[in-house]
């Protein structure tokens, strides 16, 4: 076995003597200085083993040290005062934000082997008790403005869209992967109509602008209409969700979902056979709509093409071409015979129905990924969402350049807007809905935490702006449908 040589040893010896005398000088500096408040002064004339120069270094290391210490507190001073004069503003309204974290000591710290990994450690904790401090602010403020009302449970899978009818009683509609749409009470949240004619996933549905009939979009290639009629269930008291977490994350999993396994919509009448089918695409029909007047109907597919039906014989009037690759939705205005179609091509396209002779299209580029959806707004706005984490507000006079551009950290999916009061609802990938107005300024959140909220992707929202209950509803893939208060007149004024 080799044995170890006389000046190895010796090497070894001496590396670990200096490697103690360097440990011992690095605890017994920290130690003088922060507790008896020697100054540097009088430290660098002590005797030292280490070199004039390394001496030199590391009492400049922990001078630095120092001093980004005063500048958190400053800046922790700073917070505070802006707390204090918040608190002020919403001292009649009850609300008080709890500051006084910030004098418990969380700015610690573990001591480190290397001064660069202290200064590391001392300004990730700062940023977290500062970001606790600020979403405080935020949660109370979304409390304030969104609450949770009703959840509606019923569906086997993923709820792809949303939609609340336009007519009495007003009802709202949901359609899901499970191939089922169904019909609900807002009030009570019963399960009213189950519509099971798709064979493929039912990823859209639109209400009559006048009658009891709701368009259906799916992964069978079809689109279906079919008339339904409900009674409004009584009204149960509505129980108090005001006691919510707001803005601070709160990570679930997949067994957080709700359990659905004992299917409520079963007891519901079912519907199995619509009353027009459209036909004519070759893939999946992804998303419908009804043209003014609801004579006419849209819908777009994964064939890159658009299709325009008359809704009493069911045939083809106009096929919609152009786009380059499959199609993820379709909007039409509310008054005028106008249609918007996106794209996976990263543009969407504007079709001109308005003169029976011809149609024009405009084409709208402006993303840099999938345009999951665009929709029109009061006047000649639209409003566009994409993979590429913007939202856009667009001119329809100008379409060179948007008017006014939203920025998120997700992805975003179906949007919808608040006519009345122009108020963009925002769902995103990563389970937030946000919602802004139509300049791009911030206005809300929507509350989330491990009991209420979304626990996945959020698909699709829909207002409902004169309902006295709910005014926004959203669905997801956790199977669930949520509608939401809105203080619509809180929320203006807090911007």
């Amino acid at each position: 076995m080799p044995t170890e040589s006389g000046s190895c040893s010796a090497a070894r010896q001496a590396k670990q003597k200096r490697k103690s005398h360097s440990l011992s000088i690095r605890r017994t500096n920290s130690s003088e200085q922060e507790r008896t408040g020697i100054p540097r002064e009088m430290l660098e004339g002590q005797d030292s083993k280490l070199p004039s120069s390394v001496r030199s270094t590391l009492l400049e290391l922990f001078g630095q040290i120092e001093r980004e210490f005063e500048n958190l507190y400053i800046e922790n001073l700073e917070l505070r005062r802006e707390i204090e004069t918040l608190n002020e503003r919403l001292a009649a309204e009850g609300q008080v934000i709890d500051g006084a974290e910030l004098s418990k000591g969380q700015l610690k710290t573990k001591a480190s082997h290397s001064t660069s990994q202290l200064s590391q450690k001392l300004k990730t904790t700062y940023k977290a008790s500062t970001s606790k401090i600020v979403s405080s602010f935020k949660a109370t403020t979304s409390r304030a403005v969104c609450q949770l009302v009703k959840e509606y449970i019923g569906h086997r899978d993923g709820i792809w869209d949303v939609s609340v009818a336009r007519t009495q009683p007003v009802v709202l509609g949901t359609a899901s992967a499970d191939h089922t749409a169904l019909l609900w009470s807002i009030e009570t949240g019963r399960c009213l109509v189950k519509y099971t004619g798709h064979v493929g996933s039912v990823n859209s549905i639109k209400f009559h602008p006048s009658e009891q009939l709701a368009l259906t979009a799916s992964g069978d290639q079809t689109a279906h209409i079919w008339r339904y009629a409900v009674q409004l269930p009584t009204p149960q008291p509505v129980a108090d969700t005001s006691q919510i977490c707001g803005e601070d994350e709160v990570e679930c999993s997949d067994k957080d979902e709700p359990d659905v396994d004992g299917d409520v919509s079963s007891d519901c009448p079912t519907i199995r056979v619509p009353l027009t089918s459209l036909k004519s695409h070759q893939g999946v029909v992804i998303a419908a709509d009804w043209l003014v007047g609801g004579k006419q109907a849209v819908t777009a597919s994964w064939d890159r093409t658009a299709n325009l039906y008359d809704v009493e014989t069911a045939e083809l009037v106009h096929s919609l071409t152009g786009h380059d690759q499959e199609l993820t939705h379709c909007c039409t205005h509310p008054t005028q015979r106008l249609v918007v179609t996106s794209s996976r091509d990263t543009t969407f396209r504007l079709w001109d129905f308005r003169d029976p002779s011809i149609h024009s299209v405009n084409v709208f580029q402006g993303h840099t990924d999938t345009v999951t959806s665009a929709v029109f707004t009061v006047g000649d706005n639209v409003v566009s969402g994409s993979d590429d984490r913007t939202v856009k507000v667009w001119d329809l006079k100008n379409m060179r350049s948007p008017i006014a551009t939203i920025r998120t950290d997700s992805a975003i999916n179906r949007i919808n807007v608040c006519v009345g009061q122009k108020i963009i609802a925002l769902p995103h990938d990563n389970r937030q809905v946000r919602l802004f107005d139509m300049s791009g300024v911030r206005l809300a959140r929507l509350p989330r935490s491990s009991r209420q909220g979304h626990r996945r992707m959020v698909c699709c929202s829909a207002w409902s702006e004169d309902h006295p209950t709910c005014n926004l509803f959203t669905c997801g893939f956790d199977r669930q449908a949520i509608g939401w208060n809105i203080n619509i007149p809180a929320l203006l004024q807090e911007k």
